[in-house]
């Protein structure tokens, strides 16, 4: 092609699944960075190519709103974020939100115009989620103590000053002194206020989502869990339909039985995400989060010398298989939740998440066995997923 014309692909699958539904024999036309037309049986538009992808099943491109790094590759490590982002593109995840740990406001600032920069060149990069530095000590998690602050205004200013235009969420623990001013600040500025590391009881973490939270950061990790006395904020995410709840099914952060507890009392708005640190598609080892030292042993990171969980080696397409083989939740179900779901929670459910004409061409292809077969974002084959 020359003049920057764009190229028209047709995919034919044995079947697509998006949150509509299953479709038989699909086809869908790519044409450059968008989804032209789709349909199903023989008759199809002209492509300038055409791919049969025989026996596969498609999906929508992944959305992962909350990861941390890949491939060896640390988020926190501008120069690093293409090493990572390779990783899970590779494994489904066409679009990204680029989440940092907690660092002093001015690192913090100098990250988000570093990301500001990729985004404009990667449209594949939506933009940056802070989940620190308005977190509780108490419930830190894997987030240096040193750099934790409480929301105040010239903190929350600055932090939407610099991430003007790219800044996407910010996690917020709701107790913490000015938090019932921030929250409305930062949805004011067209960010996504979140909920997490945390003490919140239940009647707190329903102020947050009143007052303009709508995500839950990792539901059951880092905030205290489901006491029948005692709620919680993750009770109180459940019963707010306006709040979309990030889960982290690896097996390991959330067990599986209680994975399949959350997908069906919140039908529609749980988001799994990876929360991958750079061991994510590397072999066990020593590595960082942020400043702090991380021991992967079996492909479970934890903090050194400690047995806090420091973010999981997990890919969205591993989240799948769990979710199919040990939730019982469907298959249409279970993509949306990688696809549509989290698109919705920052505002890209008009073109992201879906096999729909109108869409970003961004496809998944799978086998049998629900391995990845072949990638395509924004119309292009991503490296490393070529298809059989």
């Amino acid at each position: 092609m020359t003049g920057g014309e764009a190229r028209t692909t047709l995919l034919r699958a044995a079947r697509a699944v998006d949150v509509s539904g299953i479709v038989e024999d699909p086809w869908l036309l790519l044409d450059g960075d968008t989804i032209r037309a789709t349909g199903s049986g023989p008759d199809a538009p002209a492509a300038e190519e055409v791919i049969d992808l025989g026996t596969a099943t498609i999906t929508p491109g992944f959305v992962d709103l909350h990861g941390h790094g890949g491939g060896g590759g640390a988020y926190d490590h501008p120069d690093q974020i293409p090493t990572g982002l390779a990783v899970h593109r590779a494994h489904g995840t066409t679009r990204s939100v680029i989440s940092l740990v907690a660092n002093p406001v001015p690192v913090l600032v100098d990250h988000l115009t570093a990301i500001r920069a990729l985004a404009a060149r990667d449209p594949l990069v939506l933009g940056a989620h802070l989940e620190g530095p308005f977190l509780s000590p108490d419930n830190r998690g894997a987030h240096h103590p040193a750099y934790l602050v409480p929301p105040e205004p010239d903190a929350v200013a600055a932090l939407l000053t610099a991430g003007e235009g790219v800044l996407r969420q910010i996690t917020i623990a709701p107790e913490l002194p000015g938090a019932e001013r921030a929250i409305p600040a930062v949805v004011e500025a067209g960010v996504v206020a979140a909920v997490g590391h945390t003490t919140a009881d239940h009647g707190t973490a329903q102020r947050a989502f009143d007052l303009g939270a709508s995500m839950l950061t990792h539901a059951f990790n880092a905030m205290p869990g489901i006491h029948h006395r005692a709620p919680g904020p993750i009770s109180a995410a459940i019963a707010d339909d306006r709040v979309t709840l990030e889960l982290i099914l690896d097996g390991v952060h959330v067990a599986p039985a209680v994975a399949r507890i959350l997908l069906r009392a919140a039908p529609g708005r749980v988001a799994l995400i990876t929360d991958a640190m750079a061991a994510a598609g590397s072999p066990d080892g020593d590595y960082m989060l942020g400043d702090l030292g991380v021991r992967v042993t079996d492909g479970v990171a934890h903090v050194a010398g400690s047995d806090t969980i420091a973010g999981s080696t997990l890919t969205q397409d591993a989240a799948l298989r769990i979710a199919l083989t040990q939730t019982d939740v469907s298959l249409v179900d279970a993509v949306a939740a990688l696809t549509a779901v989290p698109a919705g929670a920052i505002g890209e459910g008009e073109r992201l998440g879906r096999l729909a004409p109108g869409y970003a061409a961004d496809v998944v292809a799978f086998r049998g066995d629900w391995t990845v077969a072949g990638v395509w974002a924004a119309g292009v084959p991503v490296a490393g997923a070529s298809a059989d």
